[in-house]
């Protein structure tokens, strides 16, 4: 008689707690059929989301061996040095939603006016094709942000600013692409947020952390302190009440990476206004939106200090704004530092 246990395909998948065999386009299908009304067009569009990131983690695994790491040799809209997997990622997105037919404009971080498409279609895409890009050349994670939204106007007409410059709050769906250790596909569509890991060897993304809730409070907090005496007194004396619970400071530079640690450990990314940059330097509608829509999906929250950031009304296609977003707990200290501080700096 065999004394020892067996290892067996179905009980090594209940040791690691993880489902068996489901892949990301399965789930959307299966979600899809949780709405009655639902026309398959968002469905369509998030696999056009996957596919191209699968492009981009190829692009992006070989990007030491083509040579395409490094400068471009140009500034974007936002004034910054593109590299070369900026303009890349850029394209390959691009070429996956006009292919698709189910975006009418994309909106981009590397493009200064919006893109057009396919004017029947009923969604409009903001997009950070690929962001933290800067780190690529030290093999550090980076990600893209998207943001969808529907239009307002009516189909088969020209786009319109109501279609473009609508709060977070309108959003259908947003998620984020993370190429790290492994890569990985974060979104939702209000109703709960879901991980998949790629397995490149199947070309598939497969769920493996279903239902994301985020800690309600945690033990980690991500800021550049370099321009410590660049924040005002209410962040500082936060960075203060940080060092005082005896917090962990982590802070990669990719906002996607420092974002999924936070979202999974517990903890707060905080990219304030400095004197340099009074308005804060992230972008409202591709990068702030998306990231507020998932976090408070995974019960968290995100405000620009004074205001919820799905409640802000763009006015521009690449307006900035500060963001403070995490734990629940660790949000409103924050926002109460910012409220009730009136201590001189250095105290």
């Amino acid at each position: 008689m065999n004394v020892y246990p067996i290892k067996t395909e179905a009980n090594s998948s209940q040791q690691l707690g993880q489902p068996v065999g489901v892949t990301l386009d399965r789930f959307i299908k299966r979600k899809e059929g949780e709405f009655p009304y639902a026309s398959g067009e968002l469905s369509q569009l998030l696999r056009d989301i996957a596919l191209a990131a699968k492009i981009v983690h190829k692009e992006i695994s070989r990007s030491g061996l083509l040579g395409i790491e490094g400068a471009f040799g140009r500034e974007n809209v936002q004034g910054e040095s593109q590299q070369k997997l900026d303009v890349i990622a850029n394209i390959r997105f691009t070429r996956a939603f006009r292919n698709g037919g189910e975006v009418c404009a994309m909106i981009s971080e590397e493009d200064e006016l919006l893109i057009p498409m396919n004017q029947d279609a009923s969604y409009i895409v903001a997009i950070d094709p690929l962001d933290g890009s800067s780190n690529i050349d030290a093999n550090v994670s980076i990600g893209t942000i998207f943001s969808i939204y529907r239009r307002k106007s009516r189909r088969g007409t020209k786009v319109k600013n109501e279609d473009l410059l609508q709060a977070g709050s309108e959003q259908v769906a947003a998620g984020y692409v993370l190429y790290g250790s492994s890569t990985m596909l974060v979104y939702t569509t209000g109703c709960g947020v879901n991980g998949f890991t790629y397995e490149p060897s199947l070309g598939e993304f497969f769920l493996s952390h279903p239902d994301i809730k985020t800690p309600k409070d945690g033990k980690l907090y991500s800021i550049n302190e370099g321009n410590y005496h660049q924040f005002d007194r209410g962040i500082q004396e936060y960075i203060k009440f940080c060092y005082r619970r005896e917090m962990s400071s982590r802070y990669i530079g990719s906002l996607v990476a420092d974002f999924h640690r936070n979202l999974l450990k517990g903890g707060v990314y905080l990219y304030p206004p400095t004197r340099t940059n009074p308005d804060g330097k992230l972008r409202l509608i591709y990068e702030c939106n998306a990231l507020a829509f998932i976090v408070e999906q995974a019960g968290g929250q995100a405000t620009d200090g004074k205001r919820r950031i799905l409640d802000l009304q763009p006015n521009c296609l690449h307006e900035r704004t500060p963001l403070f977003i995490g734990s629940e707990l660790l949000v409103n200290a924050l926002k109460n530092c910012l409220i009730t501080d009136l201590r001189p700096t250095g105290s």
